[in-house]
């Protein structure tokens, strides 16, 4: 595989591959923050900070 071609993202699933083979224990907690950002893109992770936003002026407006 040519490591010149990949995109960012590409360099950075193959790096967490190589992590996760070298120190196989390390990854028995699960998934982090940075699995869930990454998997999800700028978009994703701009949609989801604001459904965040969104619930909590809501759950404020209806609770308080």
């Amino acid at each position: 595989m040519n490591h010149d071609k990949e995109s960012p993202e590409e360099r950075r699933e193959r790096m967490r591959q190589e992590e996760l083979k070298g120190n196989p224990g390390g990854s028995s907690h699960g998934g982090g923050l940075q699995d869930l950002i990454g998997d999800l893109g700028w978009k994703g992770t701009g949609i989801l900070i604001l459904l965040i936003i969104f619930s909590m002026v809501i759950y404020l407006a209806f609770f308080n």
